[in-house]
């Protein structure tokens, strides 16, 4: 847990200017609560001095604490607010920042599979684990600097003149403060359920939703429902376990600070004359150690559930990336020509090989067909061309450099995938192309619209280029789809072109309309055509058909 607490800290790094400004902060406006407590036992002190040897002084001190007493309470509620804005954005921040790096190590190792092929799963990894760690900072590091503050504060404001009183505070108050450590490993274990029943509820909920056709057609809803309920029956289950925990030690804290001020009251009532200022203000600090430790036990429960959530976080994005960057990258290959020599290549060790010796050779500026049945390995080939996956053996090079040494966004420029479920987001047209080349102006983005023959539909439609295409395309039809999917890939200066099954779920006519389009837009720019079969119009210079792993001329 500790290492796992200590490597999210690691992360938010580039944040630790806004982390520690909100820790001060914090620490301040306890701080100032302290002080106010203290400058009231000054006042009662004085006011209580009468008959007494030091009533002169005391008198003076009270008097001394009634200017001050004010200036300090127009600056405590100041302190926190203060103290939230900049808790809040320091958390903002850092969470942002963790989403962005668990994005991105996602989409490094997501072309292979990360055993999360449960959507809801994935999501809540993204979404609640990581808004988990906001407890580590907001209930855990920032109250317990504050409560530590507070215990130090109080132990030299008494100490410096009662040792023993001193101690007979600081003492309950610092085993309030390492509660939140002492509950912590239980309380991990009960937060790590809720983390997998939270992952278990969203699957329930997202897949049936996410398949709701099949699932009406089946006459499923009933069973989906039925899921659902007894995932939601453990997930409460889980979550009262751990409320349990944290109310425990939300008690033992509660007995622990009013241990401390029945000490200062019985230090108060055996106090000798010339100690009654040190009882007063011991038994106010007293009070004022409720509040700053009062939820510090619970800090052990925001410890936990944050903990688990990194862990989850962690389990994912250390998965092993299926191709590792090269330690010492090449020079940028000046040449496209893609050749494949001896490539085995199997998805799992336990699977058959997809590849075995296959061979190929792919000119610059060549346009080849790539024939086979489904399973034959075309999408395998497009996959080890862009790296996302890496061959067992034998190399690949583009322009005679070994693709092993060439950086993913290096290759990535030079080689475009327009895949077989090419996906349309739910923005603007424009930003959808640009996904492409996000620097491309509006004419960049008009002639590939027009290659692509689909320019004068979006001129057509109110909106233009701004027009929403909805919850993957659905704004459109398919064959529209596949034309704006084609522009975006038009739209990339990518010199290698891979078209995987690029008029998949067209009807023939469109499709055959989209494959004569292919012939002109493509012009220029190597091209590797993924078909199950030939039409006629694609015009191919090379037609190879992958039959037991090896690209074999197609005859005939």
């Amino acid at each position: 847990m500790l290492r796992d607490v200590l490597r999210i800290l690691g992360l938010w790094r580039g944040h630790a200017g806004w982390l520690a400004a909100g820790v001060l902060v914090a620490v301040l406006s306890a701080l100032a609560g302290l002080a106010l407590l203290v400058l009231a036992a000054r006042v009662i002190a004085g006011a209580v001095a009468a008959g007494h040897a030091d009533a002169a002084l005391l008198a003076g001190l009270g008097v001394a604490a009634l200017v001050w007493l004010r200036p300090v309470m127009l600056f405590r509620p100041l302190a926190r607010y203060v103290e939230r804005l900049v808790t809040h954005e320091a958390t903002f921040r850092a969470l942002a920042g963790m989403r962005v790096w668990f994005f991105r190590r996602l989409a490094e190792r997501l072309p292979t599979g990360l055993g999360l092929r449960r959507a809801g799963d994935l999501l809540g990894r993204l979404v609640s684990d990581v808004e988990a760690l906001d407890g580590l900072y907001l209930r855990v590091i920032v109250p317990g600097a504050a409560a530590l503050a507070v215990v130090l504060a109080m132990a030299l404001l008494v100490g410096a003149a009662e040792p023993g009183l001193a101690a007979i505070l600081a003492l309950p108050l610092a085993a309030a403060l390492a509660l939140p450590v002492l509950l912590a490993p239980a309380a991990a274990r009960a937060g790590e359920g809720v983390a997998r029943a939270q992952g278990a509820l969203r699957s329930a909920v997202v897949e049936p939703l996410t398949g709701i056709e099949d699932t009406l057609a089946a006459n499923a809803e009933g069973r989906a429902a039925a899921r659902v309920a007894a995932e939601g029956a453990a997930l409460a289950a889980a979550q009262q376990r751990l409320a349990r925990r944290g109310a425990w030690g939300g008690a033992a804290g509660a007995l622990l600070t009013q241990a401390a001020l029945l000490g200062a009251l019985a230090w108060a009532l055996a106090a000798a004359e010339h100690a009654v200022a040190s009882a007063l203000l011991a038994v106010f600090l007293a009070v004022a150690a409720a509040e700053s430790l009062g939820l510090m036990p619970r800090a052990g429960a925001s410890l936990a559930a944050a903990a688990a959530g990194a862990r989850r976080l962690f389990e994912a994005a250390d998965t092993p990336a299926p191709v590792p960057e090269p330690a010492e990258p090449a020079a940028p290959p000046t040449g496209h020509a893609l050749r494949l020599d001896g490539v085995t290549f199997a998805w799992a060790p336990d699977r058959p090989p997809v590849f075995e010796g296959l061979d190929l050779e792919v000119p610059a500026g060549a346009r080849v067909a790539l024939l086979g049945p489904s399973g034959a390995g075309k999408s395998t080939l497009a996959a080890l061309l862009l790296k996302f996956a890496a061959p067992q053996a034998g190399t690949i090079t583009l322009g005679g450099v070994d693709l092993a040494r060439i950086p993913s966004a290096e290759l990535r420029r030079r080689v475009a995938w327009l895949t077989q479920d090419a996906r349309l987001f739910d923005d603007s047209i424009a930003a959808n192309l640009r996904l492409a080349a996000p620097e491309a102006t509006e004419a960049d983005l008009w002639r590939a619209l027009d290659r692509a023959r689909i320019g004068d539909l979006v001129r057509a439609l109110p909106e233009g280029l701004e027009t929403p295409c909805g919850e993957a395309g659905s704004r459109f039809s398919g064959g529209q789809a596949r034309r704006l999917a084609l522009a975006r890939t038009l739209l990339s200066p990518a010199p290698v072109l891979i078209l995987d099954e690029p008029a998949a779920g067209l009807d023939a006519d469109t499709e055959r309309a989209f494959l004569e389009t292919l012939d002109e837009a493509t012009q220029g720019r190597t091209v590797i055509l993924i078909l199950h079969r030939l039409l006629g119009v694609e015009r191919p210079t090379r037609i190879l058909r992958l039959i037991g792993g090896r690209a074999i001329p197609a005859t005939g």
